[in-house]
């Protein structure tokens, strides 16, 4: 993935995100992800919306997340 593809958290406005999307901003595998949502083990957990098949991923959870890496 590249820079151009996604914009800077900040600027999302969404309520959630795609795993791509939260694999990006995380720097993490997706598989990674997709394994913290089987596992049912990791920092955050997704959810899955209405009507869809795929994980999606709060995006508050994802910026809490960030953020306290930066203050460890």
């Amino acid at each position: 993935m590249t820079h151009d593809q996604f914009p800077p958290l900040a600027e999302v406005t969404r309520p959630t995100i795609t795993t791509p999307e939260a694999a990006f901003y995380l720097n993490y595998a997706r598989q990674t992800l997709r394994g913290w949502a089987c596992m049912e083990r990791g920092p955050i957990r997704p959810i899955r919306l209405p009507g869809s098949s795929k994980l999606h991923w709060r995006t508050a959870d994802i910026r809490r997340l960030l953020e306290a890496e930066v203050a460890t």
